[in-house]
């Protein structure tokens, strides 16, 4: 447990420090932004569409800040944040939590991965990727709460998560997955298409045993996952996200996370060195 306080200790330190260098940029409002009568942004206005008619899912997004108090890593109330951090979302998938509370029953898991989580609990998450600078499994990406940046083109789109400066490539030119002969990637391989205002996104290709939340529930290179965003009014994203991973777990189980828009914002160079990892618990040098 005292490795996931670590954990927001650092993103608190990395993010409320950060946030004074962002003023290198000078206060920009984001463009094209639906105004109510009285003014202020629309959140609620339709979502813009491309030129070729297709949802723009491009802005930079966050999950969206639970009412009430910080919530800390026992899910107790805590101090409030420091200036710059967001809280963790409240969603049915987050950085904070057993990804499994999202899962009406709780994951399908296999023993043998069971086990796994059972012993990387045991040893404070310190191979948690995020804690030695490594790329997170995308899962734990999407409920991060340093915000991601979209940008989409009809041929290419790219996801930048502020969080180990991490990135991701869907390519949507038609092409198909590789074969199970590819070498595995941290992110894996991904394709995108529309189905009307969806897009859908499969995954595959991932490397083996990979984290997909802090508790250390495992990936394997099995797994193929679906990603569904929509975008259903100008302020809101979607997720629906489907983990078919047979080495790991019984059958597929879906989980859904919710984000909002984030404006005049941009965001912030983060550099992530390994020395960080020995103050964990566990953690050696």
């Amino acid at each position: 447990m005292k490795t996931v306080i670590n954990a927001i200790c650092l993103v608190a330190i990395v993010v409320g420090t950060s946030k004074v260098s962002s003023a290198q940029w000078p206060a920009y409002p984001t463009l094209r932004v639906p105004k109510t009568a009285a003014g202020q942004p629309d959140l609620n206005a339709p979502a813009p569409r491309t030129r070729e008619g297709k949802p723009d899912l491009s802005g930079v997004w966050q999950n969206p800040r639970p009412p009430g108090a910080f919530q800390n890593a026992s899910g107790t109330g805590g101090a409030p944040p420091p200036p710059g951090v967001t809280p963790p979302a409240n969603n049915s998938l987050n950085l904070f939590r057993d990804i499994g509370t999202g899962v009406q029953g709780g994951l399908p898991i296999r023993p043998w991965a069971a086990e796994l989580v059972k012993k990387r609990q045991a040893d404070g998450s310190k191979d948690n990727p995020d804690a030695h600078c490594l790329p997170m499994g995308f899962m734990q990406f999407h409920n991060h709460p340093q915000p991601r940046k979209i940008v989409q083109t009809p041929e290419l789109i790219i996801i930048m998560y502020e969080a180990n400066y991490g990135l991701r490539q869907i390519f949507m030119d038609g092409r198909s997955l590789p074969d199970r002969e590819a070498e595995p990637w941290w992110y894996g391989y991904s394709v995108g298409r529309w189905d009307g205002d969806t897009l859908v996104v499969e995954t595959s290709g991932l490397i083996d045993e990979g984290w997909l939340d802090i508790i250390g529930n495992p990936l394997t290179d099995a797994a193929k996952v679906t990603e569904r965003f929509r975008r259903p009014n100008f302020g809101s994203l979607e997720i629906e996200i489907t983990v078919d991973d047979p080495k790991a777990y019984t059958k597929p189980w879906t989980v859904t996370v919710k984000q909002r828009i984030l404006l005049n914002e941009e965001l912030i160079e983060f550099i992530c060195i390994d020395k960080d990892a020995a103050h964990y618990v566990g953690g050696q040098k």
